[in-house]
């Protein structure tokens, strides 16, 4: 007994120094965090080459993208730099022999985007070749004595000098470079770049094992529309002829040639109206005919590779997790590697014929890292942000509910910190996008959603993952089409009406915001659902599904897997499933915040709700526009302001509940030294 207490002592102890040497997370810090985006591993398995983002620090470097680097990882996760500081590493793959990685990088007095090779031995990297536009993609060949690359046409002759002069007129959608295949010998001392001639836009290429011959992934025009919809795996030879091509439709996703070239899989979609590519196909190179490895599978199949010349070995969402697992492609017997629940893995980057793997995964823990799976053992490599060690971290756990309908649905809710059970809090409900997309139960932590920030300032945070949403199959991914702002958002409410019952939510005190199709969501909540809401923050959404339409880069996919119609088909249906149709009833305050350069959800969705807001003027409405910016802030700047924007929104009404509008400015100059 004696010993016993003296156990609880100590363990009651051990966790009062842990909670006293904790902190909490600032919103800077969360915006700053590093992550792993790539990783290569060498052919023996003993050194894996990755790519570190590492964001630029607010109010002290000047605004622009992240930094990349380029480090080198061994199994014992040791660490060591190979090309940092204020750089940005593109692709890596180590040389055929393994002596060296090829990088793409713009350094020094590089006009573009040119190809690099660093020694393993140590040395400096070596500028291989700079192309007359940036290099956007390379593969290098089995024997190591062939690259091949894409880099866009040209500009034509005398544009910057034109432009100069004033003639900068824009043709809409004309005037576009379609990507090209070139090839460099490598067996030169100059290598020069040959052109392969192929009249299609080329999105990616890798070379077919044992073979002179590349797999691309092809489009008829440079259209973001033909990308996603009308895209086709083909193998050409390096004079451009077509040797097969995959007889596919609908999206696409990662491809692989078995170790002997002789075999071919790929991802794609079940159809052309698949919201989400997830299949596991296996294509027939002689007739171009494919077929399904694991029908009917429950989940979406994100990534694959080859163990050997029979068993593929793919990644795949199931629910709000990720598993692992090998099929033998000729009798179908699969199995799992990794089961789910170590860690949400985003990338399978290497296997080995013993079945040691590599993989990108992250935690609820930490972001994207290096794993290596060695002998059957799972081990994580690398550890970018060593001090999230420090932070105190937030519960975080899977909750399942049921639709008013009964259909079951699944979610991640982020407690806040010292919750006690029984106690109402508020709570930021976070609408994913897509809605081909699904929250996992992992990294969740972003300028957009700053759940430990959040849960430190007594805010839960709750994630839906609706009908439509991707993880569940296909039959789950399509149950939201043709019925905009349907089911698919009353799932939202009732959601909410779930963690009010369980004595979570503060019924008075909900908040809601997403960005792109969570955008639409967080505007329908604001105007059609508005009892529902306190709150809103609304991030490149969709205000009026009629103009959409018409001012999107994605027409034909939003015809083909979510509306399933035009809108000359049912102007009245598409005007009643638009917010601006809704805005006189609207009583939830809202902030709408849009990248000025966005092309998928043109800004003009958050200015027409603004203005029919505005002009109602029945609630508080307040429009940010971030130039610069696409669908989604990519600047530290942009992005710090967004999270001070959308936590002073979700205080001011959720916590202070307060009356009006909070002030617009935010204290940036007094951070400036």
């Amino acid at each position: 007994m004696t010993r016993w207490l003296l156990v609880l002592i100590t363990l009651a102890l051990s966790l009062q120094t842990a909670h006293a040497t904790s902190r909490d997370i600032t919103l800077e810090e969360t915006i700053t965090v590093k992550r792993v985006t790539q990783a290569v591993t060498n052919d023996d398995g003993t050194l894996t080459a990755f790519v570190r983002v590492r964001p630029r620090t607010p109010y002290k470097d000047d605004d622009g993208t992240a930094y990349s680097e380029l480090f080198v990882v061994n199994n014992e996760g040791r660490v060591t730099p190979f090309v940092t500081g204020d750089v940005r590493i593109g692709q890596i793959q180590f040389a055929a022999d393994d002596s060296a990685i090829f990088y793409l990088s713009q350094r020094g007095d590089d006009k573009h985007t040119s190809l690099y090779k660093l020694p393993i031995g140590g040395g400096e990297s070596t500028r291989i070749y700079q192309h007359k536009v940036a290099i956007s993609s390379f593969s290098v060949s089995g024997d190591g004595n062939t690259i091949a690359f894409l880099a866009r046409e040209p500009q034509p002759e005398k544009t910057e000098e034109l432009a100069r002069k004033g003639f900068r007129a824009q043709v809409y959608e004309e005037q576009t470079r379609k990507a090209q295949l070139w090839t460099l010998d490598l067996s030169t001392e100059a290598p020069e770049a040959s052109l392969v001639e192929i009249d299609e836009h080329i999105h990616s290429l890798a070379f077919r094992p044992g073979h002179n011959q590349v797999l691309l992934r092809v489009a008829p025009t440079t259209l973001v529309d033909d990308d996603l919809m009308l895209s086709q795996y083909a193998v050409f030879d390096l004079e451009g002829n077509e040797v097969a091509r995959m007889q596919s439709v609908g999206k696409l996703g990662q491809a692989a040639f078995s170790p002997n070239g002789a075999k071919f899989a790929f991802i794609g979609g079940e159809d052309q109206h698949d919201p989400k590519e997830g299949r596991l196909y296996v294509g027939n190179l002689d007739d171009g005919s494919v077929r399904e490895l694991v029908p009917g599978f429950p989940g979406h199949i994100v990534d694959l590779a080859w163990q050997d010349n029979d068993h593929v070995i793919w990644l795949a969402d199931v629910n709000v997790e990720t598993d692992l697992r090998r099929t033998n492609v000729n009798n179908g017997q699969t199995n799992v590697v990794v089961a789910e629940g170590k860690a949400i893995f985003t990338r399978l980057n290497h296997v080995r014929s013993n079945g040691d793997l590599t993989l990108i995964g992250h935690h609820a823990s930490h972001p994207t890292e290096v794993f290596r799976v060695i002998g059957g053992e799972l081990t994580r490599l690398t550890d970018s942000n060593p001090w999230l060690a420090d932070i105190r971290q937030p519960r975080q756990e899977v909750i399942v509910h049921e639709a008013r309908d009964g259909l079951r649905l699944e979610g991640i809710l982020v407690y806040p910190h010292n919750y006690q059970p029984g106690t109402p809090v508020p709570v930021i409900m976070s609408i994913h996008g897509g809605p081909e997309a699904h929250v996992r139960n992992g990294w969740n932590n972003s300028y957009s959603n700053p759940i430990w920030y959040a849960a430190q300032q007594g805010f839960a945070t709750f994630f839906p993952n609706y009908r439509g949403s991707t993880g569940r199959g296909v039959n789950f991914s399509k149950l939201g089409q043709n019925d905009y702002a349907g089911k698919e958002f009353d799932d939202i409410v009732d959601a909410k009406e779930h963690l009010v019952a369980i004595g979570l939510a503060d019924p008075e005190r909900v908040g809601i915001t997403g960005g792109s199709y969570g955008g639409y969501a967080s505007a329908w909540g604001a105007t059609k659902q508005t009892e529902h809401f306190a709150a809103s923050v609304m991030f490149v959404g969709i205000s009026n599904n009629l103009s959409k339409f018409g001012t999107t880069d994605i027409p034909n996919e939003m015809h083909l897997v979510h509306a399933r119609s035009y809108p000359w088909d049912k102007w009245q249906w598409y005007l009643e499933r638009s917010p601006i149709y809704w805005a006189e009833q609207a009583r939830t305050p809202i902030l709408i915040m849009h990248g000025a350069e966005d092309t998928r959800v043109h800004p003009s969705q958050s200015m027409e709700l603004y203005r029919y807001l505005k002009v109602h003027g029945n609630v508080p409405v307040r429009l940010v526009l971030y130039p610069g910016e696409g669908h989604g802030n990519q600047r530290v700047g942009s992005q710090l302001d967004y999270a001070l924007r959308l936590m002073r929104w979700m205080n001011f009404y959720l916590v202070e509940q307060g009356e009006g509008i909070p002030p617009h400015e935010l204290p940036h100059a007094e951070h400036l030294d």
